[in-house]
């Protein structure tokens, strides 16, 4: 008898706790599958792509630990951003672009 009802106290209880961790952290149920692409310090260089006009161009998206995001275009063969100015740090933005680039060279 009081088998079955520990089991129910159990099923309850495990319930319970996902309704929990679902209401305290609603970004974490949707980010399970995203990984970044490449991380320098505080800014990662995601969606990565080659441009389809000019080979040594590589467009991606930098993103920093406060939120700013942007979509920027690296030439692999100098390592300059465009544009130059923007949210996210260009030095930590500049570094993941060229380790992109390095990336890209090898594949």
């Amino acid at each position: 008898m009081i088998a079955p009802l520990l089991r129910l106290l159990q099923t309850a209880l495990r319930i319970a706790l996902a309704v929990v961790l679902a209401v305290a952290s609603p970004g974490l149920v949707g980010m399970a599958g995203a990984s970044p692409g490449v991380c320098v310090g505080p800014v990662c260089a995601d969606d990565i792509s080659r441009s389809a006009k000019h080979h040594w161009q590589l467009r991606l998206r930098l993103s920093d630990q406060q939120g700013h995001h942007e979509r920027v275009v690296v030439d692999c063969r100098s390592g300059d951003l465009s544009p130059r100015g923007g949210l996210v740090d260009r030095g930590y933005g500049t570094a993941a672009a060229r380790r992109a680039c390095r990336l890209a060279a090898g594949a």
